[in-house]
């Protein structure tokens, strides 16, 4: 493997724990600024992280202008991020996906957990979203758009740098076809259940792949029920819980397009006679179907997260607790609650106590039958808490 020499990060006394225990990120604070001054490095240069005492951590990118300063890409100091590195990982990443998976619908590359920090690609067939989220991996972003086209002989490439991460990163945002022709739609198949989608106009990359797993297992719940679901964007949840028996369906989202191709999705798997479509804030529309005395068998809630920085940690709690109190209001006697949460701050038990609290609030019983979580094409690493982010609870909730 090649080995080259690169221009050496420091870090300050006592610094390096995190780093040796495998942690990939490198703050601001910890930078040892008087032997390696973070204002003689450029956005995206690639950098040998040594410890106090100069031994050696790995290999990472930089950006000075970030909290994030450096991200390891590979423990072996002199490490350069290059064409040879970028295949070997994206050849590891599509082998395992390609065991786990039958159909190529899958999250390609997911960050860090995938050895390539501030990358994403989903791929959809023949085609695939790209999402650059750092200036270092913008840095060779030529090579690595080749590198993927070479591994997966891919007919479109849609790059979505259009993130919030890449305005942090100093970075300009947008959409762009790198490759082929992207037509409106592209169509995916999930669970057996047909959708179609934007990965030009859609949220992230078009679809939501982590939940996959989790919707496999309604079937057992929804048959013959009456089912909501809200947050529904394109009806993921709420068609497939109609093309799994459910009686009735209704998907509740604050965008009329996306419940325009809700409608659309019903339809394609001929179930337009059982999804309809409400529009409208979850919380009002929740508190509408109250006051009307609508009762559900399921209600599926599986909002954006509420928690997105530390500071939001008190409010974004208070709003899933509203949430929740809300959709429990709306099952049954004898029912169910899917509660999900994409905020990592959120841990599992603090969802699972945040439900149980709400349901003492609204004197309700409480059995948590299932915990989910995201699927292996979004791998957790294990020194990185940021990387698993996904809860989903499965709850009977009852009198």
């Amino acid at each position: 493997m090649t080995s080259v020499e690169l221009p050496v990060l420091y870090l300050r006394r006592n610094e390096e724990r995190r780093l040796r225990l495998g942690h990939p990120w490198v703050y601001s604070n910890e930078v040892d600024v008087a032997r390696s001054p973070l204002t003689e490095f450029g956005a995206g240069d690639v950098v040998e992280v040594r410890a106090h005492n100069d031994r050696p951590l790995g290999s990472a990118y930089l950006n000075p202008q970030t909290l994030i300063s450096a991200r390891v890409f590979s423990r072996r100091p002199g490490q350069p991020l290059d064409r040879s590195l970028l295949a070997r990982r994206i050849r590891e990443a599509k082998a395992l996906r390609e065991r786990l998976f039958e159909a190529p619908y899958y999250r390609l590359i997911f960050g860090e957990s995938d050895g390539l920090p501030g990358l994403v690609v989903d791929r959809y067939g023949d085609g695939l979203v790209v999402q650059i989220g750092t200036a270092g991996m913008e840095r060779v972003r030529g090579d690595v758009l080749a590198t993927l086209q070479e591994a997966l002989s891919s007919k479109v490439m849609v790059l979505r740098n259009d993130t919030a991460g890449r305005r942090l990163e100093g970075l300009p945002g947008g959409v762009e076809i790198w490759l082929g022709d992207a037509p409106d739609y592209w169509e995916l198949q999930e669970n057996g259940t047909r959708f179609r989608f934007s990965p030009v106009h859609g949220q992230k990359t078009g679809w939501f792949l982590d939940h996959r797993q989790n919707r496999a297992r309604l079937g057992p719940y929804v048959k013959g029920a009456r089912v909501l679901d809200v947050f529904s964007y394109l009806g993921a949840w709420g068609v497939q819980a109609a093309a799994l028996g459910a009686a009735e369906v209704v998907c509740v989202d604050a965008s009329e397009t996306a419940l325009a191709e809700v409608a659309a999705n019903a339809a394609l798997n001929g179930l337009g006679d059982r999804v309809r479509t409400l529009a409208g804030d979850a919380f009002r529309v929740l508190k509408d179907l109250a006051e009307a005395e609508e009762r559900f068998d399921v209600v599926v809630i599986d909002p954006p997260a509420f928690i997105k920085r530390k500071k939001d940690l008190r409010t974004g709690t208070e709003a899933y607790q509203r949430l929740n109190r809300l959709a429990m209001r709306l099952v049954t006697r004898d029912g169910f609650l899917i509660s999900s949460s994409c905020s990592y701050r959120l841990s599992p038990q603090m969802l699972a106590d945040l439900l149980w609290g709400s349901a003492r609030h609204v004197d309700r019983r409480l059995q948590i039958l299932e915990q989910g979580h995201q699927g292996p094409d979004h791998p957790i690493h294990p020194a990185l808490p940021e990387s698993a982010y996904l809860k989903c609870i499965t709850a009977r909730v009852f009198q």
